[in-house]
């Protein structure tokens, strides 16, 4: 089990990307604080994961929820050890200056200030420890080569991108391990938004073309990689920004 031992975190655990990650972590051995803004949908997956893992309800974008839950893994788990900033949320496809002030503010509170405040709840734990971590953040595509229609999305993405590189940095005397994640498209409660119109199979195929190897990125895809960005193989990568994509950035 490549995660033995590790406590991890998983934001925006209870579906999608942070489902498939919770649940691959718990298979190599990690304890998992399985976090999300729906109680239910977190509750369902800590319990089907079983003894090793914990529901947290909380919104990423709110200090005290996330300190919550980076509670719920020194207090349940007497540790931390791997962070997985996955919550995320979009606006829909559409052309720039359509875009609501209020969904602006939101897309950037979930996808990058939660970033900000998971890093001060986080990093003062994982420095007390005194054995480093891994932080995780999970992009996107969109932050390396953006699409039209996605122009504040995208420029979340970039933010984490940068910011993930300056932590790296920052945090490297500290053995604090940060890098991100960028899938391509994948088949999520998001997906929708991120095309514009109702999914369909000729809407569908015009993202496809885009992707080399021809499919949408799925769940096991982004866990496969966090598994190794939390494990120990990884203990010299830091402030890489990973495209899990099927060739798309290439």
């Amino acid at each position: 089990m490549r995660l033995r031992g590790k406590v991890a975190l998983v934001t925006g655990a209870g579906g999608g990307f942070g489902e498939g990650i919770a649940r691959r972590f718990a298979a190599e051995g990690a304890r998992v604080v399985v976090a999300d803004i729906n109680a239910k949908a977190a509750r369902k997956v800590a319990l089907e994961i079983g003894e090793h893992a914990v529901a947290v309800a909380g919104d990423v974008s709110k200090a005290s929820d996330v300190a919550l839950m980076v509670a719920a893994a020194t207090d349940r788990f007497r540790g931390l050890d791997i962070v997985v900033n996955n919550a995320g949320t979009t606006h829909r496809n559409q052309p720039l200056l359509d875009v609501a002030e209020d969904e602006f503010d939101r897309v950037f509170a979930v996808n990058v200030k939660s970033i900000y405040l998971m890093a001060r709840a986080a990093i003062p734990v994982l420095r007390e420890q005194g054995r480093g971590g891994s932080l995780i953040n999970i992009s996107s595509t969109a932050g390396i080569r953006p699409r039209p229609g996605l122009v504040w999305y995208n420029g979340t993405k970039g933010a984490v991108n940068t910011m993930t590189q300056c932590m790296a940095i920052e945090l490297a005397p500290d053995n604090i391990r940060v890098n991100a994640i960028c899938p391509v498209l994948g088949a999520t409660g998001l997906t929708e938004l991120f095309m514009g119109q109702p999914d369909s199979p000729d809407i569908r195929q015009k993202f496809l073309a885009t992707i080399p190897l021809g499919r949408m990125s799925q769940p096991s895809d982004i866990a496969n990689a966090c598994v190794w960005l939390g494990e120990d193989a990884s203990s010299f990568i830091t402030g890489i920004l990973l495209p899990v994509d099927g060739g798309r950035t290439a």
